[in-house]
């Protein structure tokens, strides 16, 4: 295959790192799974990289396209392993991460922890400056205060530099990074009007210092990484996945790496939203259960939600307002520590829990033999006899099944007086339950119901747990695709190559300055479409413009779509019209005589989406024959039944079968529970539906 040109993604994730490649019309040529080496993440990436070559007689030479995510800027975030950052603010705001938003997340929590927000009080600096809502010089920036700054600068690797206003004007915020680097060149500096230039001074420092906090790992990472993979061969520039469902250039993601946050998840996402649009379908629960954790979005009409904020490192596992706020484009969805490494115990006052502790991939579960001592949701399946030693992982390491049972018997079976069966039963019941409970309460958060939407489901667990999910969740239809074990890395190679870029320019909308608001919109195009034509060269692309508009005097704004052109005062009205359509939709009816105000300007350039697939054939139904099974503890029941064993290869478009049945393939085992009833679409996707047991 010498002359062959592929295209290759590679998804670093908690546990595991999944590689795919495929040709360049798309075709998947080779997946794998390899443990992730978290001392160099990036050599278990290689190793990937070098098998799924090897197995179609490839070198890295001939990669056409290759695509990377990680949750290395996650993990490093939660698991508090970033630079040491001070922050730099205008005199008399040196108190702005203190203050948060003047609220206790829980009112009446006595006990309550505050969230975490990287930086200790005594390294908050401040600078005499002012600028104006407007971006006018109120206060001239006083450069001699460089020399005060210095000592307490002595032990610090990163600032943070959050000035008021500079999201209007930016002038000071440049003129203090010149000045510091002037006598610090080493000091990693993030400017809030290059990380996040939008108003609200909590969201923005936050934002700051994760950028900061991170940049030194994720900028060493990537250099390494790449690195790396040129001395192996590679010629093709590498683009990484961000959080936002596009694809950035390596030195863009090692300038704003926050962008990185949740960049695997959201590949994830893309892969649902593409299956949604060839499969037709316009209510979707996308669910990504991995080795570590769970991940659950919303799509409706191949389009996933989207969010300008979320949270990192809640103190407070699903109470908003506990953990540290950061405002970047990102896919909506929710996150909870459910994975396959998800450690079981019981409390003290003997309550079965799981998570959101894991065992990761070192040690890992009990049942991989690398010295794991506790009691995991892996081994509980394993002991259920959904995952098979003979099966699990292409053969890449044993699986111990009877350490896991005697794990799950002393850990959990013990405290609770259950044999290893019905302990292990409890801890797939719980973490299940875990999981259904975040999607109803997302779904209620968002104002859908699950009832009508169809789960589709990847991941090394989603396939395995999805039947028993969808049926606490009230979900009767669950789409699993080819592939699934690896889905987040599949999503890569779907993704567009992407930048978005939001600016706060406050203005009442019936006396806005168009011109000088297209002036600052077509700057930002200018800027994105840079960023994108380093990842994509003279590939075809589209640029999208949209305000956040409010009633005067509100808290939160609705996105409104803007035409792509220089605005003019004709298009006052018929914007204002789209904004109280979409207010009315949103809470009931517009409000008559208020004034509509804009407090953010948003532009994405992104290249365009392949054409949707063609759907397969249709195959006549016809019932899949096979006398093979496995015993397994029923998921309905409770009881051992024989369940059916097919190997998915095996299944062609039309084939049925019943649960309770195992489909395995070299990645993941697809559950088919016992009151669902299976069908391989033109697409080979496996299609369970759950039927009526009464």
């Amino acid at each position: 295959m010498s002359d062959a040109h592929f295209r290759l993604a590679t998804d670093v994730g908690g546990t595991f790192t999944d590689t795919v490649l495929t040709d360049r019309a798309g075709a998947i040529l080779a997946t794998n799974k390899t443990l992730t080496t978290h001392g160099n993440p990036g050599d278990g990436a290689l190793s990937g990289a070098l098998q799924a070559l090897d197995s179609v007689g490839g070198t890295l030479g001939e990669v056409a396209g290759f695509i990377h995510g990680t949750t290395l800027a996650t993990n490093a975030l939660l698991e508090r392993r970033g630079a040491r950052v001070a922050t730099i603010t205008t005199q008399g705001f040196r108190d702005i991460l203190e203050i948060a938003y003047e609220r206790r997340y829980s009112q009446y929590d006595i006990n309550l922890t505050k969230p975490d927000f990287l930086v200790r009080r005594d390294n908050a600096l401040t600078v005499p400056e002012r600028m104006s809502v407007a971006g006018e010089v109120l206060i001239p920036l006083d450069e001699t205060c460089i020399s005060g700054l210095l000592p307490a600068l002595e032990e610090i690797d990163a600032v943070a530099i959050c000035l008021l206003h500079s999201y209007a004007n930016d002038a000071h915020e440049r003129q203090l990074r010149e000045l510091l680097l002037d006598v610090r060149p080493e000091l990693v500096i993030a400017l809030s009007s290059r990380v996040s230039p939008e108003a609200r001074e909590f969201d923005r420092l936050c934002t700051t210092v994760a950028n900061a906090y991170i940049q030194p790992l994720l900028s060493g990472y990537l250099v390494q990484f790449e690195a790396a993979f040129r001395a192996a061969g590679l010629a093709c520039p590498i683009l990484m996945m961000t959080a936002g469902g596009g694809m950035t250039t390596l030195e863009t993601a090692a300038r704003f790496p926050i962008r990185l946050v949740e960049s695997g998840p959201a590949g994830g996402a893309i892969l649902a939203a593409r299956i949604a649009r060839d499969a037709g379908l316009g209510e979707v629960l996308s669910f990504d259960m991995g080795g570590t954790t769970a991940k659950l979005c919303l799509i409706d009409d191949a389009t996933p939600q989207m969010s300008r904020q979320f949270e990192i490192g809640r103190a407070a596992r699903f109470i908003k307002g506990s953990g540290m706020p950061v405002r970047i484009p990102v896919i909506e969805m929710i996150e909870i520590g459910a994975g396959g490494g998800s450690i079981a115990a019981v409390d003290r006052l003997g309550r079965l829990t799981v998570g959101p502790q894991s065992a990761g991939s070192e040690p890992g579960p009990v049942a991989f033999g690398r010295g794991g001592v506790d009691a995991t949701v892996t081994d509980a399946d394993v002991t259920l006899g959904y995952i098979r030693a003979e099966t699990f992982a292409e053969g890449q390491f044993q699986i111990d099944v009877a350490t896991a049972g005697e794990t799950l018997e002393r850990e959990i079976g013990g405290p609770l007086s259950l044999d290893r069966n019905a302990a292990a039963d409890g801890v797939s019941r719980i973490v299940d339950e875990a999981m259904a409970s975040a999607a109803r309460a997302h779904a209620v958060e968002s104002g859908t119901d699950l009832g009508t939407r169809t789960m589709i489901a990847f991941g090394g667990n989603g396939p395995l747990h999805a039947c028993r999910v969808a049926r606490s969740a009230g979900i009767s239809r669950v789409l699993v695709p080819p592939s699934p074990g690896v889905g987040s890395a599949v999503g890569f190679l779907y993704a567009p190559v992407a930048f978005e870029i939001v600016r706060s320019r406050y203005t009442l909308l019936a006396t806005a300055d168009v011109a000088a608001i297209t002036a600052m919109l077509d700057e930002m195009v200018a800027e994105a479409r840079a960023v994108v034509a380093q990842g994509a060269g003279e590939a075809g692309a589209r640029t999208t413009r949209s305000a956040y508009m409010r009633y005067k005097g509100q808290g939160h704004e609705i996105e409104i779509s803007l035409p792509d052109r220089a605005l003019v005062a004709e298009d006052v009205q018929p914007l204002t019209e789209a904004f109280e359509i979409a207010y009315a939709r949103q809470f009931s009816r517009p409000v008559p005589g208020m004034q509509i105000e804009v407090l953010n300007w948003a532009v994405r350039h992104a290249t365009v989406d392949t054409p949707a697939a063609q759907p397969g054939a249709a195959s006549e139904p016809r019932d899949f024959k096979t006398t093979e099974t496995r015993p397994i503890l029923c998921d309905v029941t409770g009881a051992m039944v024989d369940a059916r064993f097919v190997h998915r290869e095996s299944l062609a478009p039309g084939d049925m079968l019943s649960g309770p049945a195992l489909v395995v393939e070299p990645q993941t085992t697809t559950l088919v529970g016992a009151d669902f009833d299976l069908q391989v679409d033109g697409a080979r996707n496996l299609l369970l539906t759950r039927r009526d047991m009464r």
